[in-house]
């Protein structure tokens, strides 16, 4: 069951960092866009946000190194 966890925890870190860079992408190209105050720009920086929470829970918790998006 431990390695089926580990497994689990490992798949969702990576979706994680993949979605937050992915939005980060998303975000720079609508700020280029000067669409900083579209509904979308907004609602991709907040799910940013909830992103960053998680990973700072994840570097806390010592599961995720210092350098790894901010």
């Amino acid at each position: 069951m431990n390695e089926d966890r580990l497994n689990a925890f490992e798949k969702m870190l990576s979706a994680i960092l993949a979605q937050y860079d992915s939005d980060a992408a998303k975000l720079a190209a609508l700020k280029a866009e000067g669409k900083e105050k579209t509904a979308t720009y907004r609602q991709l920086f907040a799910k940013k946000m909830q992103y960053q929470t998680i990973l700072s829970y994840y570097r806390a918790y010592g599961l995720l190194e210092e350098d790894e998006k901010s």
